[in-house]
């Protein structure tokens, strides 16, 4: 890259940039320490202005939304903005973003960086439809040969392409910034939180089921997906509106405030995929940050960090009645809530952003 000016990077999501936490605090790290970054993403007709940030901003205009043609019109789209912005490095994240950057790369001789948000080849929605399945691990092979660099959010995930591409991944983390902030409760009605993306294999189909043994509690779940209009009918069919509760998206900044705010989170996977089983989720680390204990999956990643730390419960099995006993065993035992609360603030002390993204800034500042 070239030592006259700030380095270029272009990266590329195919989110409308709003909610995409990991994504902003990458840009802003980078931004903030010698590099010009610009992040493309889409527009959608529900998109929210953006905020002025330390990085540049775009959205793509689509006529598609979703499917086979979003994609096709996505990619098409973005290798024409990338082959004629100025950049000195193309950063790729996840494979649905991977190939106009490859080819532009390829093209003007630039160098590329690959970024596994997720085991993409290996999600629920994935592995479960063959041709689909097929495609996109070709798509991977084709980004595991063809990148300067590569980063994931895991060490699972790390070791996984190692094994299979024998491929070398950095591991950078998805974890918030540390807060100065005092963390209060002040909510009047106490709630369980889920927050993300609503796909299939959260575990958002039994958390909605166990709400039948749940009394004293509201489970709220934050987040759109495809898997939205399937849950409303199912709270709407277990005549369970009174207890779980649709929130939608918010921005990061009001979502933070309401997790401090609940008795307990969930990161549940199911065991479907190898992205399920070796993931490091975000939602993890954002209930550790605001202070409140989880519900998590007995998996690798989340066992080994609970051994260390202790701040969730873990669950061995994906199921209405194991998460409905993991919840009451919260509630009916608040010195190891409170413990489980109180061992967050050692975890975030030394899981934070302002010490992960030194890893991050490390693998730019040696292309």
């Amino acid at each position: 890259m070239s030592q006259s000016s700030k380095p270029k990077l272009l990266f590329a999501v195919t989110n409308d940039l709003s909610y995409d936490q990991r994504m902003d605090r990458i840009c802003s790290a980078l931004s903030e320490n010698e590099f010009d970054c610009t992040i493309i993403g889409r527009k959608k007709s529900n998109s929210k202005d953006l905020s002025v940030k330390s990085y540049k901003t775009r959205r793509i205009n689509l006529r598609f939304q979703k499917g086979k043609l979003f994609y096709l019109e996505y990619n098409f789209k973005l290798f024409w903005i990338a082959l004629f912005s100025r950049c000195d490095v193309y950063c790729a994240i996840d494979l649905d973003t991977c190939i106009p950057f490859f080819l532009a790369a390829k093209l003007r001789g630039k160098t590329l960086t690959y970024d596994a948000h997720e085991y993409f080849s290996e999600l629920e929605e994935v592995v479960n439809r063959p041709l689909v399945h097929f495609i996109w691990q070709k798509v991977e092979a084709l980004a595991m040969r063809t990148a300067d660099a590569y980063y994931t959010i895991s060490e699972g995930y790390a070791k996984l392409f190692h094994s299979r591409y024998n491929q070398i991944f950095k591991v950078v983390r998805n974890v918030p910034r540390l807060s100065v902030e005092q963390i209060v409760q002040t909510s009047e009605t106490p709630f369980i939180i889920y927050q993300g993306a609503l796909n299939v294999g959260r575990g958002l189909e039994e958390s909605v089921l166990a709400m039948h043994h749940i009394s004293g509690l509201q489970l709220r779940i934050y987040g759109e997906g495809p898997i939205s209009g399937k849950l409303e009918k199912l709270i709407q069919n277990e005549k369970l509106d009174e207890k779980v509760s649709l929130m939608g998206s918010l921005l990061p900044t009001e979502l933070r405030a309401i997790t401090t705010q609940a008795f307990a989170g969930l990161t549940l996977f199911s065991e479907t995929g190898l992205h399920h089983q070796y993931s490091l989720a975000n939602r993890f680390f954002d209930y550790l940050h605001a202070g409140i204990p989880q519900i998590a999956m007995n998996y690798s990643e989340y066992k080994a960090f609970n051994e260390k730390y202790s701040i969730a419960l873990l669950i061995d099995e994906l199921s209405e009645d194991e998460l409905a006993k993991g919840i009451s065993e919260l509630q009916s035992n608040p010195e190891l809530a409170s413990q489980l609360k109180n061992n967050c603030s050692l975890a975030a002390r030394e899981n934070n952003w302002q010490i992960e993204s030194q890893k991050l800034l490390e693998i730019y500042l040696n292309l």
